[in-house]
């Protein structure tokens, strides 16, 4: 039986879950795979703490160039994180004709475009299952079970943590502060925890999905990016009032000529499945031609459904391997000729329906004055909510609009913070009644 080596940049969480999941299912990867899986080198810094496997024959190194120029080393893990050694290390690898596995979605989200140029000119493979959506195998579902479909959009709950905090304000009434530190206290949440709740890390996410669902290159810098350091346990009850959830969403929807890429809170019906996604758990609504809507759902981050993913492409690329064939399926899941850049749609560009919430004093002819500036610029209102709810002498009011552009809208809402009346700065969350309107 072929045996194919193995090297771990990186001794961490996901590092070290990928060790014991190689080590623990041993003879499962053996009778599925056909060849003998050998983790032969893990590089770390740290080489002096349990992590809890048992590591054998496997040998523990602090220099990372041990796994990367060894010559009996077939595919390489990297899960160290971040744009910097990172980066340096994977490139070093590709260009010593090492397959490449990686979860660093930040890194594929900035540099991918470079990393897959450098895979190409050394005919090697560069795969990131788990860079996407943790054990749900989204990279696969785009890149190879729906390669007969046009994928018209894409709608995700793509971070854990996010996720997490708005269920506990919506389940708990918890404010934003005191829902953040349960989840830090849960190792849902970083101590910094601003990648997450500031929705960087959906966006990366977000990036690598929509080269793969449309075959054009990775563009961060075009996604449009709001987190959820704003929202309140009032408009998420006022949410319920109308039959809406709120969720971090990325959003991805293809036209004729360009791309909406955009990752903000959203209101969603009671009625669409990811309403009903709680906790830390993900999930991607992918609305194609052919198959329609289909769903995944899962743990999105984690040590063992992390590894879990990485594995799974550890095992294409030692069927590869074993078959004397390289880069079988394209990296961004079409050849690299075929990947051409698509425009992202301005936000300003945006057509969609809004929330709106003004505070505003319990004056006359205030909500006359809102109505009066938001039909000026063209946004019509479905429906008024004057609600009783007195905090600190002001009155909240609430709007549904209909469809409507965002310039207009935002220029709407800067005339209306001017009115004497209204109080501190509008909220605004924008609406998805579908995946695909």
């Amino acid at each position: 039986m072929k045996t194919i080596n193995i090297g771990i940049l990186g001794y961490g969480v996901v590092g070290a879950g990928v060790a014991k999941l190689l080590k623990q299912k041993k003879q499962l990867l053996e009778s599925r795979i056909g060849a003998v899986l050998n983790l032969k080198t893990i590089a770390d810094i740290d080489i002096t703490t349990d992590r809890g496997v048992e590591l054998g024959t496997t040998a523990l190194v602090s220099d990372a160039t041990v796994i990367i120029d060894d010559p009996e080393i077939d595919i390489i893990v990297e899960t160290i994180g971040g744009e910097t050694i990172a980066k340096e290390f994977i490139l070093k690898a590709l260009e010593n004709k090492k397959h490449v596995v990686t979860a660093n979605k930040a890194l594929l989200a900035s540099y991918g475009n470079d990393l897959v140029k450098t895979a190409r000119k050394n005919l090697v493979d560069l795969a990131f299952e788990a860079s996407c959506g943790g054990c749900m195998p989204i990279i696969k579902s785009l890149r190879e079970s729906l390669v007969a479909n046009d994928i018209k959009a894409m709608s995700a709950i793509l971070n854990g943590t996010c996720n997490y905090i708005l269920t506990k304000i919506s389940k708990d009434g918890s404010e934003f502060e005191d829902a953040l530190k349960d989840a830090q206290q849960l190792g849902y949440a970083e101590a910094e925890p601003s990648l997450d709740i500031d929705g960087f890390d959906t966006a990366h996410k977000l990036a690598i999905l929509n080269s793969l669902a449309h075959g054009m290159e990775i563009n961060l810098k075009d996604i449009h990016v709001e987190g959820i350091r704003t929202i309140t346990p009032k408009d998420i009850e006022f949410a319920k009032e109308f039959g809406y959830t709120i969720k971090l969403l990325a959003i991805g929807k293809i036209h004729e000529n360009h791309v909406e890429a955009r990752v903000h809170p959203t209101m969603i019906p009671d009625s669409n499945p990811l309403s009903h996604v709680d906790s830390s758990m993900n999930a991607i609504v992918i609305d194609a031609d052919a198959t329609g809507q289909a769903m995944l759902y899962g743990h999105g981050a984690g040590m063992m459904p992390t590894a879990s993913a990485v594995l799974s492409d550890v095992a294409d690329i030692a069927r590869n391997i074993i078959s004397g064939t390289k880069r079988r399926v394209p990296i961004l899941g079409y050849p690299e000729d075929n990947i051409k850049p698509i425009p992202i749609l301005p936000m300003d560009e945006l057509y969609t329906r809004y929330y709106l919430r003004f505070e505003a004093q319990d004056h006359p002819g205030v909500l006359a004055k809102i109505s009066g500036i938001l039909g000026e610029n063209n946004i019509s209102i479905k429906s008024v909510h004057q609600k009783g709810r007195k905090t600190n002498g002001n009155v909240p009011i609430v709007m549904i609009t209909h469809i409507a552009k965002e310039a207009s809208v935002q220029d709407a809402l800067i005339k209306i913070s001017k009115i004497d009346s209204v109080v501190g700065s509008p909220v605004v969350i924008r609406i998805e009644e579908t995946v695909q309107e």
